[in-house]
């Protein structure tokens, strides 16, 4: 496999549809239940629906991994192994795991699909790598956002498989796949039913003055001027008052959205095989636009030829975007 394959977000068939046909090499989706960790109305696929995009994307030659990404609560790891049967059976080139009961099965069951590890597993040492290619025989590891290129680069070094990055879309610093921030609210688990502030929880008010206050199971998390663009509605990205303060702040994290374009011939050069876009809860038209994007940037790295990416930052949450732990020291 060459290096920096691009793989993109498919919320619904027809953002498949739009990725594959704007250039993706391969693209990630789940199905319509908690197996995948964007468990929401309106998105992800019935099997009918995943198999007749499997079809559409082989025939452009675009591969299809199927994201089974969360945690089965105990006894019911049933629905879990029935989704990777039914994914085997329809041909998906991957499953992207992060519980190790489900790598087990499915190394078992179904040896013959690759195994790619989801960044769910927050696998971020050598070590903790090393066991998954080694018990479940797993051929690729999506890394966590929070390391810097040399630290892939040693990583590269001494696991076996295949190195997948985040480059574009939600920068969430949470210990991936143990956040029980919308779980001790809403009573549904980002972990385990694959839901991170369910809509049916969300609500917006607007005020006399103009602002508007999002609210997350009747607690407000945050509040917007009249000219101020609204943030995903997460307690983590929320804004909150507390005596010491005199304005409101991010107790957790700003909504900032990764963005490495500058950085994708250093990540080719310290070994990374792939390049993740996150956003299977985004338009078409922010599929479209991304995917090309770096679609261009890509083929121009593979080429030798500097990487011209257009400006995104009108796609990016909270309209800032940042390099993540790659600007928190001189690496070079």
């Amino acid at each position: 496999m060459s290096l920096a394959e691009l793989i993109c977000p498919a919320g619904t068939p027809a953002a498949l549809r739009t990725a594959v046909d704007a250039g993706a090499d391969a693209v990630y989706c789940g199905f319509q239940d908690a197996t995948n960790a964007r468990n929401f109305p309106g998105l992800n696929f019935t099997p009918d629906e995943l198999a007749a995009s499997v079809a559409y994307a082989h025939d452009k030659g675009t591969k299809v991994l199927l994201a089974l990404n969360t945690y089965p609560p105990a006894g019911k790891v049933d629905l879990w192994r029935q989704a990777a049967d039914t994914g085997a059976l329809l041909g998906v080139d991957a499953f992207i795991v992060a519980d190790m009961g489900v790598a087990d099965y499915i190394a078992r069951t179904h040896p013959g699909v690759r195994l790619h590890l989801s960044v769910q597993a927050a696998a971020s040492s050598p070590e903790a790598i090393r066991y998954y290619c080694e018990n479940f025989a797993v051929k690729r590891v999506v890394l966590p956002r929070i390391l810097t290129i040399p630290e892939i680069r040693e990583i590269r070094k001494e696991i076996p498989c295949e190195i997948e990055t985040f480059i574009f879309g939600n920068h969430g610093l949470m210990v991936e796949g143990r956040c029980s921030l919308t779980n001790y609210l809403t009573g549904q688990s980002t972990n385990m039913d694959g839901v991170c502030s369910p809509a049916s929880d969300v609500e917006y008010k607007r005020h006399t003055d103009g602002s508007m206050s999002s609210q997350l199971a009747g607690f407000t998390i945050d509040c917007f001027g009249a000219d101020e663009k609204a943030g995903y509605p997460t307690i983590c990205k929320g804004r909150y008052t507390a005596p010491h303060r005199s304005e409101p702040y991010y107790a957790f994290e700003e909504p900032i959205s990764l963005n490495l374009s500058r950085l994708l011939p250093d990540l080719v050069e310290a070994g990374v095989h792939a390049f993740k876009i996150e956003g299977r809860q985004r338009s078409k038209s922010y599929v479209r636009g991304v995917v090309s994007a770096f679609r261009q940037a890509v083929d121009d790295i593979r080429a030798g030829r500097e990487a011209n990416i257009a400006d995104l930052v009108a796609l990016t949450e909270g309209q800032k975007q940042t390099q993540g732990a790659f600007e928190t020291k001189k690496w070079r």
